[in-house]
């Protein structure tokens, strides 16, 4: 089993954080805890789902992405641009409008994610086929779902399809290309324009290869507002490039709810959101839901639609994609612009040699111990200690849950004083002082906190 820490693209800044405990509360992993009035971030628990960062009223959680100016680091800038990302721009604002104005600013080339996608649907649908002993076979685009199958999910890892998806497989085809034209590698920076936390994350540190042709990641947010601010401005003047040909119905909508699993048959089912993907998964881990072919899962209500890096309404965004997916007219992915490439289907044959991963290994958090005798000790350690905790989740420990206080104690890292309810026990027997019991709240909330009674 992995025991290392994952790569986080979520960062607590404690000069902001007043350790409100919001991020603690909404944390669908328990990866957050609250100490000497700041929260804290537990990186094996932590899937980079953005809860936290939605949630935090003082803006003191940031996703760290890389600087715009990166880019001009290499010769050849290519921007991996997401379908969501066009979706957050008003329907008077033209596709070939937004590439324009990205050309404008540095890059040199412009690719559509979803291109990948084409390459990918047939690949599904062999590897469901091929692997009909394994069901459900999950999807493998959310890396927010697959960090937390790894962590929440272990014995479900096998399940986790082997395959890239679109995103990586349009980076492989890019790279390709240029290097077919006698570009040398370190002068390529391919670049991708992020709607979440997790897919930083997932550049930064892939799972089930040793790494990733993209280069960086670029806050979404961020350069919307600068193509925005950018077409508002140039909005009487000509483009710099011929108007692009469209990607297929199928790309299009690929990275929306009912976009992989519509395609693949067999019984499919596609859940959004991640608290309902967690309730669905405990039901199939329990055996409760069975007789599945495929699962497409997705960390954000509506998927990347409701990415926490992205600027506009989900539902204004999935509605804007699917009109532009039912008016497309053309089946094959084309792209006209000036150095541009060939359709991803000619590369077919290579890029089947580059859409394999590695196997996913199991990092559960539930694991107290790599000795299994160990585990089982500490374990009847954490019942017993729930015994005497309360079981309301107050959080007024620092934890999220009683649960979360009881493995916190077993492994060392709190004390069974922290329950403000064992305290008040304590007290009533004589066992423990205010004064004591003061200083325990002091160290987790942090004193002034604790001490605003007395300024009344």
């Amino acid at each position: 089993m992995d025991t290392g820490n994952f790569h986080h693209a979520l960062k607590i800044r404690e000069d902001l954080c007043v350790g409100c405990s919001h991020c603690m509360n909404v944390c669908p992993t328990e990866a957050i805890r609250v100490n000497n009035g700041k929260a804290l971030l537990l990186d094996d628990n932590c899937v980079d789902c953005g809860k936290c960062f939605r949630e935090c009223p003082s803006s003191a959680i940031i996703i760290d992405h890389d600087d715009f100016n990166y880019i001009f680091d290499y010769k050849y800038r290519v921007v991996l641009v997401p379908a969501i990302f066009t979706g957050q721009f008003p329907e008077d604002i033209t596709l070939r409008q937004i590439h324009s104005v990205m050309l404008d600013i540095g890059f040199t080339h412009i690719y559509e994610v979803e291109n990948g996608a084409e390459i990918l649907a047939d690949e599904i649908q062999e590897y469901v086929n091929t692997h009909s002993d394994i069901k459900p076979i999950i999807s493998s685009f959310c890396p927010a779902i697959v960090r937390l199958i790894q962590v929440k999910f272990p014995s479900l890892v096998d399940n986790i399809m082997r395959l890239k998806p679109p995103l990586d497989i349009s980076a492989h085809f890019i790279k390709k290309e240029l290097l077919n034209q006698g570009i040398p590698e370190s002068e390529i920076g391919i670049f991708y324009v992020t709607p979440c936390a997790a897919k930083i994350a997932a550049i930064k540190e892939p799972v089930g290869e040793k790494s990733s042709p993209i280069a960086g990641a670029i806050n979404m947010d961020f350069l919307f507002n600068k193509v925005y601010h950018a077409v508002s401005k140039k909005s009487n003047q000509s483009c710099t490039i011929p108007a692009p040909l469209s990607l297929s119905e199928k790309a299009k909508s690929w990275s929306l709810t009912n976009g992989e699993a519509k395609h693949i048959t067999g019984r499919c089912l596609a859940i959004d959101e991640i608290h309902n993907v967690i309730d669905f998964l405990e039901k199939l881990e329990n055996d409760e839901i069975g007789d599945i072919d495929f699962l497409e899962l997705r960390a954000c209500d509506e998927s990347c639609a409701g990415g926490v890096l992205t600027p506009g309404n989900r539902f204004l965004t999935v509605e804007r994609l699917r009109n532009h997916a039912y008016s497309s007219t053309n089946t094959e992915i084309v792209q006209d612009f000036p150095n541009g490439f060939r359709n991803i289907t000619s590369q077919r044959d290579y890029l089947k040699t580059k859409i394999g991963i590695e196997s996913v290994s199991p990092r559960s958090i539930l694991k107290l111990d790599e000795d299994m005798a160990e585990a089982m000790k500490k374990m009847d350690k954490v019942n017993q200690i729930l015994k005497v905790l309360p079981m309301i989740d107050c959080s007024v420990c620092g934890a999220p849950s009683c649960q979360a206080l009881a493995q916190d104690i077993v492994l060392g890292d709190a004390d069974l004083k922290q329950c403000i309810f064992i305290q008040r026990t304590l007290e009533q027997k004589g066992e423990m002082t205010l004064e004591e019991s003061n200083r325990i709240l002091r160290k987790i909330w942090g004193f002034e906190k604790t001490n605003k009674y007395r300024k009344l």
